[in-house]
């Protein structure tokens, strides 16, 4: 019997809301960015429910229990041993990319990504005055692979100084496989790049699949390696401002720390830290019926075209909640699907264009919502595409 009801559908119109807020079209379902519509774990609202309550919000110190909450978890979870030096707290993901990229690396380097990536990935390396080197993905028989001979050929680039891994991979949903990331670090090794390991989907595992970290993979290496994680999509908290910066070289983390502090974004907030501490330290056995909960509406998702458009193909889903959909067969781009679903149908999905896809007919689809929400967006999607 579940103990957390994910079937509860809660009204987020009107709170300030990104998801729900952003798009003024009455009744519009917005199933586009990357947050969930469940409410957070019990743990995590007793803890910013406490913060509240004590009435005084000042500047944070993040103390053992932060620190200890994070490396607990990744050793619980992922056999990773981290120590309290190598984690540097910051607001969020994106705004660490971009100190990290403007630290360790000049104007006019080359960040090797594999596309279709998420979107801000580009706009980090644009905006620190670098050039994004697309490594597209291999996509075959509904499956997504990583291009390895056009890595090796980007990878060579006098110009080249990142490689930037999505594990796992938004929006694609691969988790990459062992023999994978051995195959990146060895390409990595060999042209001497700095690797930035983004791992923040790496708990949303609907199907079971095992996670590697980056840095189990080759430990020699760790200290060309820099991996990104924070609490914030898997418990749903992206509000909250709480992420963190894992990086074993001292030199590297030196220079991470003053661009951190040159970009001004090197605070916490008091409610990010609570919730980060709850999170990582009570909300496992949440977690463990979140994944079964997405898992079951990616199936009512592939039950749904199977059953109706049998020619729309639906990724794997490895990880994270987000589906991505093959609608090529409709003829139209992925911008065209997006805007026809919301002008015929007001449901908000995304479209494949805004992450570089070379399939441009694929769609993104957000599958942290009740089972209810899911069937009523499909049912929109079918009124439009009858």
């Amino acid at each position: 019997m579940s103990k957390f009801n994910f079937d509860e559908k809660i009204d987020r119109r009107g709170t300030f809301s990104y998801k729900w807020d952003s798009l003024s079209v009455p009744d519009i379902l917005p199933l586009w960015v990357a947050d969930m519509d469940f409410k957070v774990a019990p743990p995590i609202y007793a803890a910013v429910n406490r913060c509240a309550q004590h009435g005084v919000f000042g500047y944070v110190l993040e103390n053992d229990d932060y620190y200890n909450a994070i490396i607990s978890f990744n050793k619980r979870h992922y056999g990773v041993e981290l120590k309290r030096e190598w984690i540097m707290p910051v607001p969020g993901i994106v705004p660490a990319l971009t100190a990290i990229l403007q630290a360790l690396t000049q104007p006019g380097d080359e960040v090797i990504l594999q596309s279709p990536a998420y979107n801000c990935f580009f706009s980090c390396i644009r905006n620190s005055g670098l050039v994004p080197s697309e490594n597209s993905l291999v996509y075959k028989d509904g499956k997504f692979s990583i291009d390895f001979d056009d890595l090796e050929i980007k990878a060579s680039s006098p110009k080249a100084r990142v490689l930037l891994v999505c594990n796992p991979h938004n929006p694609s949903g691969r988790l990459w496989h062992l023999d994978e990331l051995k195959r990146i670090c060895e390409i990595a090794r060999k042209h001497n790049l700095i690797v930035i390991s983004d791992e923040i989907h790496c708990d949303i595992r609907p199907n079971g699949s095992s996670f590697h970290a980056f840095s189990t993979v080759d430990e020699s290496y760790n200290d060309h390696l820099i991996t990104l994680g924070a609490p914030s999509k898997t418990f749903n908290i992206a509000g909250l401002k709480s992420a963190h910066v894992i990086c074993r070289n001292k030199d590297y983390r030196y220079r991470i720390d003053r661009q951190i502090n040159i970009n001004e974004i090197c605070d916490v907030n008091v409610f990010g830290v609570a919730a980060t501490i709850a999170a990582y330290t009570e909300c496992d056995d949440w977690l463990c019926e979140l994944n079964d909960y997405i898992q079951e509406n990616y199936q009512l998702l592939k039950t749904f075209f199977s059953e109706n458009y049998p020619q729309i193909r639906v990724a794997d889903l490895e990880s994270t909640y987000l589906a991505w959909v093959d609608c090529s067969s409709l003829n139209l781009s992925g911008e065209q699907i997006k805007n026809k679903l919301i002008k015929e149908g007001k449901l908000y999905i995304n479209d494949g264009e805004m992450y570089h896809s070379p399939q441009e007919s694929f769609i993104r689809i957000n599958l942290a919502c009740t089972k209810d929400t899911l069937h009523e967006a499909l049912n929109r999607f079918k009124k439009v595409f009858s």
